[in-house]
């Protein structure tokens, strides 16, 4: 097949099979067959996407009011949140086939999501505090689940090969899901009662669910299971409901995929404080807080779409999937560095934009790319217990471990240098991951020759 230039793309008059637009083609090396997917995926994530990012500064403005020397015990109750739900999760996941099981996900959530703004509506000012405290658990319970579950099901519809051309076009879709949300509660969060954002959010989950079961009904046509013997889409996966964490366990690939998450998690959360500690500085009124935090995260989102567009599937085919994944934490050992040397609001400011950016538009397309060479029970189960639990214990850690730093009367300058000998391990495991994902990869393909 001839090849144009950019991306390295198929021309669209190459192949009068073509189904996307020629635009599309431009933008995504989409083949025959593909794009009726594609469109499906982009929908799922952007509703979920839209609905997180209008509830997620609602969250870091209810995270500050509640006492920014409170969010270490936030933390701790979003990890126990985690644990409790893991196993209702997996017994789903282990008795129903996906197209019901993920429906029933969103859903739950959606439900909950309606009684807070069912809470709010009612609620004394002076109740508003423990709301907010118990809705800031929820969300960060919340987002790592439907977000996880979303990518657990394109991982199972798409194939390895797939995944590597696609994957960083339908991350783009969380993007624009993002902005719409972040932009929607910047222009209209101090006008338009915090219960009204909430109910906007339970709608676009249903949304979700409908994009979700569009997306079902092309999956058995579209890639089949790679390893003989597993049950098939529309079946349930059955197994145990425990798999989740008795596989990744067992597993040095799963197991590294953990430690990346952890490494991962422990130094955002790192960050995530001190741009808490500028917020609460700076705007006194709450309205301005939740504004600021939506607009930093419209900044986030904006250069993510611009790199998900134009470079991240031209950088997983020039270096390959162990130097994509390192590439955040050298910038991550760069960035903490430049905190060591400078600790400034403009600097954790602009390193929070620029790194956050580059997990959504690199590391995280790229980090699914590794559960496309494991069995589709380590696809919902050991990956929700992964991108929950464990991502969640790398909180814990950061949040205490500030916590600790900052009590010896230590800065910024102290979390800068802690962090920079984690993000050197998080970087060779990174390559690590590359290679063992490379190995399984070519040993699928020769099982199906």
């Amino acid at each position: 097949m001839s090849r144009g230039s950019g991306l390295g793309v198929p021309r669209p008059d190459t192949d009068p099979r073509q189904g996307a637009s020629s635009w599309l083609a431009r933008l995504v090396d989409v083949r025959p067959g593909e794009a009726p997917a594609l469109a499906w995926s982009w929908a799922y994530i952007f509703s979920i996407l839209a609905a997180y990012y209008v509830l997620r500064p609602i969250r870091d403005q209810m995270g500050v009011a509640g006492g920014i020397e409170n969010l270490p015990w936030l933390f701790t109750g979003t990890l126990v949140g985690m644990l409790v739900l893991n196993v209702p999760f997996a017994w789903l996941v282990k008795t129903l086939p996906r197209a019901r099981f993920v429906p029933l996900t969103y859903r739950f959530f959606a439900a909950n999501i309606l009684l807070f703004a069912g809470a709010l509506y009612l609620a004394a000012p002076e109740s508003e505090i423990w709301i907010g405290r118990a809705f800031f658990v929820w969300l960060s319970v919340f987002n790592l689940f439907v977000v996880s579950v979303f990518w657990a099901t394109i991982v199972d519809v798409f194939s390895t090969e797939q995944g590597k051309r696609l994957f960083g076009f339908i991350a783009a879709g969380a993007t624009l899901g993002a902005i719409a949300g972040s932009a929607t509660t910047a222009i209209l969060a101090r006008d338009v009662p915090t219960w009204a954002l909430l109910v906007g959010a339970a709608v676009l989950l249903e949304v979700a669910v409908f994009s979700m079961r569009g997306l079902a009904r092309l999956s058995e046509r579209l890639h089949e299971t790679p390893v003989t013997g597993e049950a098939r889409p529309s079946e349930a996966i059955g197994g145990s409901a425990f798999a989740g964490i008795t596989r990744t366990f067992r597993s040095p690939y799963l197991l590294n995929i953990s430690l990346f998450l952890l490494l991962f998690s422990v130094t955002s959360t790192f960050l995530y404080f001190e741009q808490a500690g500028i917020a609460k500085r700076s705007f006194p009124d709450r309205g301005a807080q939740t504004a600021f935090f939506a607009s930093v995260d419209l900044l986030v989102n904006l250069l993510t779409l611009g790199i998900q567009f134009f470079l991240t599937g031209r950088i997983v085919r020039r270096i390959g999937v162990g130097p994509a994944l390192a590439l955040l934490p050298a910038a991550s050992i760069l960035g903490f560095a430049a905190l060591a040397v400078s600790p400034t609001i403009t600097a954790i400011v602009a390193f929070q934009v620029l790194r956050r950016a580059g997990n959504f538009a690199v590391a995280r397309p790229i980090r699914e790319v590794l559960f496309t060479v494991v069995p589709r029970e380590d696809r919902y189960k050991a990956k929700s217990f992964i991108d929950t639990v464990v991502y969640r214990t790398g909180d814990q850690l950061g949040a205490w471990s500030f916590t600790g730093i900052a009590a010896l009367g230590l800065g910024s300058t102290a979390v800068a240098v802690t962090a920079i000998p984690l993000s050197i391990a998080w970087l060779l495991n990174s390559l690590w991951l590359g290679r063992r994902q490379e190995e399984r990869q070519a040993r699928q393909q020769e099982f199906k020759a």
